[in-house]
């Protein structure tokens, strides 16, 4: 009789344990990833984004991703008390999961971002990519493995090294001591490795969605790539891999909604979402009204008598160098000038600083149209970092016209108003200066004069400033 009952309890927890193997076999669950990339300071928007994650956790499993770029570009932020800090305090805040590194995360210094790492963020850090031979910045972790609503997500990061000398773009004294193996490369051999240890598995890249795209074509074991870097809006399917992007300044936030039948994906969407469509937190409205609240940046300089858009702030830019370093031309960089237009005719310190973040310093030199043309041509063909390639990278104070062949590349430039075989002298960035191919020159001097500080004189003797948003450099096919 007892072993009756014996039998008849094994036999029950057998069965139960059985149905309960098969419930999860075949039981559905759902999770959404909210992603944000290349958001730059821009704190404005993140009270409803804030709104926006807390709306989509009261209804679903939700894991908050990064894909790089988290600061520089907002002088309030970048300069407040604890430079950049503000920012990752409120990411902790809205909870964020997982990030990627940037070009710009290393735009403080090895030092400070390895404290900001290690002591500050309260969400991973993943790059499989960045490697580290130096105390000062410890060895980020190439993957993790998030549970999240009973799936298990695994998150891959890489950072791009396609901009200048194998290592994201920056100044090179940033990466001493660091290696940047190819991002594509590491990505699929994580990807082989992860597998079969994953229900979904994401790629959190800071590569660019155009060489996304590519690895996405070479290799198809990614359910989801985050791409970033680039600032584009992205939602495509390529070799059975979604690819998506938010954008810039976290205007608009990613949304990845995934159906699961036990481990196996039986739906997989992306969308972009703007945040405009959200109410904002009041909380985290007064957090950023706080950062905001700050005396010396708010102070007016002076006044433009438009907005001036890109253009017409490089026209501005190129202008003020030319002045200073009593030069005949002036060349600046497209990535350089931050705003795509100045957000008010009325301009402040924490504008110009928000427009030039990066401490640039002015370099002089000598140089004939011929060599200007070999700088402009092997800038627009560059096939080592293509995010910059083909399109008007370098904006002057002379008017000058790209010619190019059928196939697309450069072929000759045109100026206006230059004479051949005359040397002329030139200013522009230090940045340009030490990292942009074909720069041949004579006389070169790298000044210490910051261009903020020129921007900020400038304006101070001109205001208000009057300059046409109209483009003085063309392209034009043969």
């Amino acid at each position: 009789m007892k072993k009756t009952v014996l039998y008849t309890l094994l036999f029950a927890v057998t069965v139960a344990a059985g149905y309960f193997a098969w419930s999860r076999c075949f039981a559905r669950r759902s999770l959404v990833i909210l992603s944000t990339t290349d958001v730059h300071a821009k704190i404005d928007n993140l009270p409803r984004l804030a709104t926006a994650a807390a709306m989509c956790r009261d209804t679903v499993p939700t894991l908050l991703a990064d894909a790089g770029d988290r600061w520089t570009g907002n002088a309030f932020v970048d300069m407040a008390e604890e430079p950049r800090r503000p920012v990752i305090d409120m990411m902790n805040e809205l909870g964020y999961d997982i990030a990627t590194l940037g070009n710009h995360e290393f735009d403080g210094g090895q030092a400070f971002l390895g404290r900001m790492n290690s002591d500050v963020c309260r969400f991973d850090i993943v790059c499989a990519n960045c490697l580290s031979d130096t105390v000062t910045f410890p060895q980020p972790a190439p993957y993790s493995i998030i549970r999240r609503g009973g799936v298990k997500v695994g998150v891959v990061g890489v950072v791009t090294n396609y901009d200048h000398n194998d290592h994201p773009a920056g100044n090179d004294a940033n990466f001493v001591g660091l290696t940047f193996p190819d991002p594509q490369v590491t990505a699929a051999k994580y990807a082989a490795e992860l597998k079969g240890r994953c229900d979904v598995l994401v790629l959190l890249s800071h590569m660019g969605d155009d060489m996304d795209a590519e690895l996405a074509r070479k290799c198809g074991d990614y359910d989801l790539i985050l791409c970033g870097h680039t600032h584009n809006m992205v939602d495509t399917l390529i070799n059975g891999t979604l690819l998506g992007q938010s954008g810039y300044g976290a205007k608009h936030v990613g949304v990845t909604r995934i159906e699961m039948r036990g481990r196996r994906i039986v739906g997989l969407d992306y969308e972009v979402i703007p945040l405009a469509d959200y109410d904002p937190d009041p909380e985290f409205e007064k957090r950023v009204a706080a950062v905001y609240d700050n005396e010396s940046l708010n102070r007016p300089l002076g006044e433009s008598k438009r907005i001036l858009t890109r253009t017409g702030l490089a026209a501005w830019e190129t202008d003020a160098m030319r002045r200073r370093a009593d030069a005949d031309v002036a060349f600046y960089h497209y990535g350089g000038i931050r705003f795509d237009s100045l957000p008010d005719c009325a301009i402040s310190t924490g504008m110009i600083f928000s427009l030039e973040p990066f401490s640039s310093k002015l370099c002089t030199m000598d140089m004939t149209p011929e060599q200007m043309r070999r700088m402009i041509i092997a800038k627009y063909n560059d096939t080592d970092n293509p995010k910059e390639s083909h399109r008007v990278d370098l904006f002057s104070n002379v008017p000058y016209k790209i010619v190019t062949g059928a196939d697309g590349e450069a072929r000759d430039v045109v100026f206006e108003g230059l004479a051949e075989g005359h040397a002329y002298r030139v200013v522009m960035g230090d940045y340009m200066y030490n990292n942009y191919k074909a720069v041949e020159a004579a006389n070169a001097v790298c000044e210490d004069i910051l261009l903020t500080e020129v921007l900020m004189d400038d304006l101070r003797e001109n205001s208000p400033i009057d300059y046409s948003n109209e483009r003085v450099q063309t392209v034009e096919g043969e």
